[in-house]
């Protein structure tokens, strides 16, 4: 069978599916205010209402369970070893048959007592990603931390005080979209980089691999302005804003896993708070309109699976 990609938009109302091209598919959780998605192996995770996670198994969806301490979810990711969930409060869960388990070593990482927001509220559980063994878990603003036993120990990488917007993970590279632009590092976050050469702002919030390109979004800063996609090579360079097939700007910022892509590098997609979705075949050189008038995007997820 041919593998074919297709681009996912979490929305208001339900999980909506297209082809690189435009054309509409199914729409997942119909109705349903989805907030979160990740590919589940073959199949896929979902948050519905900022706090029900829904996994598929095949198309039939179903209820996997919520924090019973009531935390909202923010993020999912299933690892070869578990599904985790981060949610609101910076606290980490597994999901265990019908169940959220808190993972209690999450709540006793070091540096907690740190983790703060630049408005004085608690800070959250952001992002996710996975480098063979290595997890790394995103809290804003906490920094990125590392666990290679399934979650059992966590060990700090990056400086907390970078305000880590979204971590991402590509062939020995870990990446982070900051307030200060990208930082990467090869050595599993023991050693950081700064990149921000070409950005016209520096403010980042979502970062995608594609092939050996990395994307990134940015912006004048949390409430967006002069916000644009660019990209550079991933081994490092100067960034270049992505123009052709896009506006000039944006008013509000692309958002955390509101931007991605495949790894092979042949499609990437992105989706905006005012409901337009954009698609590039070419690694961002080039972009093309998948779909307008969605509501605001909340994630985007860039998948190949079977015809």
């Amino acid at each position: 069978m041919e593998l074919v990609p297709r681009i996912l938009a979490a929305t208001a109302t339900g999980l909506k599916e297209f082809d690189a091209g435009g054309r509409a598919g199914p729409v997942h959780l119909e109705g349903r205010p989805v907030t979160a998605v990740a590919p589940d192996r073959a199949d896929l995770c979902a948050v519905v209402d900022g706090s029900d996670l829904w996994r598929t198994s095949g198309e039939e969806w179903t209820r996997a369970g919520a924090p019973a301490s009531g935390e909202g979810i923010t993020c999912v990711a299933a690892t070869d070893r578990a599904v985790f969930v981060g949610s609101t409060g910076a606290r980490l869960f597994r999901v265990t048959g019908d169940d959220l388990a808190p993972v209690t070593s999450f709540d006793d990482a070091e540096g907690r007592s740190e983790w703060h927001t630049p408005w004085g509220g608690p800070p959250d559980t952001r992002s996710m990603s996975e480098w063979d063994e290595s997890f790394y878990v995103n809290v804003h603003v906490g920094g990125i931390l590392r666990t290679e036993d399934g979650g059992a120990t966590w060990t700090p990488t990056i400086d907390i005080h970078a305000d880590v917007h979204q971590v991402a993970t590509a062939e020995g590279m870990l990446l982070a979209a900051c307030a200060g632009g990208l930082a990467a590092s090869s050595d599993r976050g023991k050693t950081w980089d700064g990149r921000a050469d070409g950005l016209e702002t520096t403010y980042a919030r979502a970062v995608a691999v594609c092939g050996d390109t990395v994307l990134l979004s940015a912006s004048r800063g949390p409430r967006g302005g002069k916000a644009a996609v660019y990209r550079a090579p991933l081994a490092g360079g100067a960034f270049e804003r992505c123009v052709t097939g896009l506006p000039e700007w944006f008013d509000d910022n692309v958002d955390t896993y509101c931007l991605d892509a495949l790894p092979d590098g042949s499609l990437a997609a992105f989706g905006t708070s005012d409901g337009h979705m954009f698609a590039s075949d070419d690694a961002g050189a080039t972009w093309s309109p998948v779909a307008d008038g969605l509501g605001p995007v909340r994630r985007v997820l860039v998948l190949r699976d079977r015809d």
